[in-house]
């Protein structure tokens, strides 16, 4: 379970996050939701410690993650994998590198330095590829693809982790909606058949309450909302954005996502 307690982030005078608390369970597809600027990227930078607190404790089955350094905490970076909104791909190495860039926390760095990488590490690469349907994609060089297939390598290249935590921070905010869909089906599948929490960063309501099932809505770096999707009307949902209520609002309902339907091959991953 992961567990946060009191957590703050201020930077000079203005507090990003204030007073977070949370508990999420194991397995759980959890929504952060609000307007721009309200702390869900601070929150989610954070609970992976590329930001540290300013107060607070952040638990991951009763480890003290707050608390952790050198080593340890590189460990807890590849537990806990964060998926970013540019891809935060290699353009130049090929895509079945950057996926293997998951496994360095589990491999020698002049392992890593030579791209001598074991015959399993490439499996499981391979594997995570697998799952997304890109593994013909392999051999081509990151910056040649779309930007909906580049954001898949980079959840395969979580996956390749092994880790009991995804962290996507507005994993499909340059996406179309094409793309967005394949995306969030691909999150949805992480979540259901390998049974990783998933906590992401969203800012269209009908995605969140398409796919998500728990939301915490943030406004001004406090938790103002915490609740089944269903129970986040649309009156909250304009008390919660304000002015920004009919940009996240008007938008087509997703589809039912299939990901949850769809059984999954067994991989080297499960």
């Amino acid at each position: 379970m992961l567990v946060i307690e009191g957590l703050s982030r201020r930077f000079g005078d203005k507090a990003a996050v204030s007073d977070v608390n949370l508990q999420i369970a194991h397995g759980a597809f959890v929504g952060v939701i609000g307007r721009s600027g309200a702390g869900k990227s601070t929150l989610l930078r954070m609970v992976n410690r590329l930001q540290d607190p300013s107060s607070g404790r952040i638990l991951f089955d009763g480890c003290d993650v707050t608390a952790l350094k050198g080593p340890a905490l590189r460990q807890w970076r590849a537990q806990a994998a964060m998926i970013f909104q540019q891809f935060n791909l290699v353009g130049r190495l090929d895509v079945l590198t950057n996926v293997l860039m998951g496994r360095l926390a589990t491999v020698p760095t002049w392992r890593a330095l030579t791209k001598m990488w074991s015959r399993e590490d490439r499996a499981v690469a391979l594997s995570a590829l697998e799952q997304f349907d890109i593994a013909a994609l392999a051999a081509q060089r990151a910056d040649s693809l779309s930007g909906g297939q580049q954001q898949r390598v980079a959840i395969a290249r979580a996956l390749a982790q092994e880790p009991g935590l995804i962290l996507a921070d507005e994993p499909i905010a340059s996406l179309d909606p094409r793309n967005t869909k394949i995306v969030m089906d691909a999150l949805l599948r992480i979540n259901r058949h390998f049974g990783i929490t998933v906590l992401c960063n969203l800012h269209s309501l009908d995605l969140a309450r398409t796919y998500c099932d728990r939301l915490v809505g943030m406004a001004q770096g406090r938790v103002v909302f915490d609740g089944a999707p269903e129970a986040l009307t649309d009156g909250v949902a304009r008390d919660l954005y304000g002015l920004e209520a009919g940009e996240v609002m008007d938008v087509a309902p997703a589809t039912v996502p299939v990901a949850a339907s769809i059984p999954m091959p067994d991989a080297a991953l499960a």
